[in-house]
């Protein structure tokens, strides 16, 4: 104890995205938190998308999601991309700050959809050509502290990506379906560690839910009960 009070004197906590003077390892300083657009109330069931109203506790869908049929069961998103939800995204994605798969799993813990005690918590894969160049798969990252937190077992490996598709960044949303196509299975070895169970399936963004929608599909093929998808950010069709 009197070391960590030690190191707190050395090195005080500091916002996560501006540095300034904080009071534990995972907040935001003011001024960052209100650039920081976390989803409440009324939400899309499928999506997290915020919708306008009151939420009275009755299952809404945003449009996007009445004309795309979903194959997952729910969903939801901590934070819309935008702002200082945007900037943590990339810094995580791209920028080596492995350090905020902490935060963004304490925040994702909190929209959360009630799960089954059975669940696994299954990241979105990357290809190994994309992980070697990255180093990390952020998605796992995150997918792996939320599941010690709500006390789930975490299968890393369960869904093969098998293509290294292209970016999908620019893609209008059938080019992204359609780049995705056949892309995403069960892994050849581990795939059937998902037969009869609830998958909570993890991934940082979801712009078009193409790729959920792929993973998805890999789950119930490998015989998942049911999936649901959570995310840290949303990016909504406006942005």
């Amino acid at each position: 104890m009197k070391l960590q009070s030690a190191l707190r004197l050395i090195y005080p906590p500091q916002c996560l995205t501006c540095g300034a003077a904080v009071e534990d390892d995972l907040s935001l300083c003011g001024e960052c938190w209100r650039e920081t657009h976390f989803i409440h109330g009324l939400a899309c069931k499928s999506c997290g998308v915020p919708l306008p109203g009151k939420d009275r506790g009755t299952d809404m869908q945003c449009d996007d999601c009445m004309t795309i049929e979903r194959p997952w069961d729910r969903g939801a998103a901590a934070m819309m991309y935008r702002g200082k939800g945007r900037d943590m995204v990339l810094r995580l994605k791209h920028g080596d700050r492995t350090n905020l798969a902490r935060p963004a799993a304490h925040w994702m813990a909190r929209v959360t959809p009630p799960v089954d005690p059975d669940a696994v918590v299954v990241p979105v894969p990357l290809h190994w050509l994309r992980q070697l160049k990255r180093r990390y798969n952020q998605s796992a990252l995150i997918a792996k502290i939320l599941a010690r937190n709500l006390g789930l077992a975490y299968l890393p490996d369960s869904l093969h990506r098998q293509h290294a598709t292209e970016t999908l960044d620019g893609k209008s949303r059938d080019g992204r379906f359609a780049s995705l196509e056949g892309s995403i299975i069960p892994h050849r070895k581990r795939g059937y560690l998902l037969k009869d169970r609830p998958v909570l399936l993890i991934d940082d963004v979801m712009t078009s839910g193409a790729t959920l929608a792929a993973c998805t599909e890999a789950c119930v093929s490998a015989g998942a009960r049911q999936v649901d998808v959570l995310v840290l950010a949303r990016v909504a069709k406006d942005d």
